[in-house]
């Protein structure tokens, strides 16, 4: 096969994809001795040139590669979709980042730098949409369980490696958890959270920096 027909082959399968799909998936889409593993990346790098200046872009992801749509697209996408997200939980963002940029900590870790008892709702808010989950657990008694982040939230972020979230001080790390769509949690579960009870607002930049400070200062 010829380059542009490999590259036709992968711009297909990509395209028609629901899920990202890593390069030794792609590989089955050729011969056994047709393709190799140097050609389908040279492939892939290639099919991301051609896409540069189009609305879809190809990105490796954690998971695997994957069209699309670039950020400048989402407000014309939005319209096709007028329904309003629901709201964001503050104590689930906040949560979220903790795990995110400290991993790995267990329910106590959190609990220290917020401040407030994180609900078993939130966890199993953010369990349930595939961002976390538990990675071990520490040597401690009672053995509390180690938390961290999935393949699931860094393809949601279009990320490929947890070295490519941005500083969580900076308004790239703001921006990046804002982007994720958080199920909204009910008033009556939320209020579990103690403070975070009205917490339902959707949060700042200093909200997220507070996060950051506390934590510095903890550990200074």
């Amino acid at each position: 096969m010829t380059e542009s027909e490999i590259i036709r082959v992968l711009e297909t399968a990509l395209l028609c994809a629901d899920q990202p799909m890593p390069p030794a998936e792609l590989r089955k889409l050729f011969g056994p001795d047709e393709i190799s593993s140097d050609d389908i990346r040279r492939c892939l790098e290639q099919l991301q040139q051609d896409w540069s200046e189009k609305g879809l872009e190809l990105l490796a992801l954690s998971s695997g590669w994957r069209f699309q749509s670039r950020p400048e697209m989402q407000r014309y996408l939005a319209r096709l979709n007028p329904e309003r997200p629901p709201k964001y939980s503050r104590a689930v963002l906040e949560t979220l980042a903790i795990i995110a940029w400290r991993q790995p900590v267990t329910r106590g870790d959190i609990e220290d730098i917020r401040g407030v008892t994180v609900s078993s709702q939130i966890v199993r808010t953010l369990e349930d949409r595939g961002w976390i989950e538990v990675l071990g657990y520490r040597d401690a008694p009672g053995r509390p369980a180690l938390l961290g982040t999935t393949r699931q939230f860094l393809d949601d972020l279009g990320l490929k490696t947890l070295d490519e979230l941005p500083a969580l001080e900076s308004q790239d790390g703001v921006v990046a958890l804002a982007g994720l769509e958080f199920e909204e949690i009910p008033a009556d579960e939320v209020a579990a959270d103690g403070p975070a009870a009205d917490e339902s607002q959707e949060p700042g930049p200093s909200e997220i920096e507070e996060i950051e400070t506390e934590y510095l200062k903890e550990n200074d």
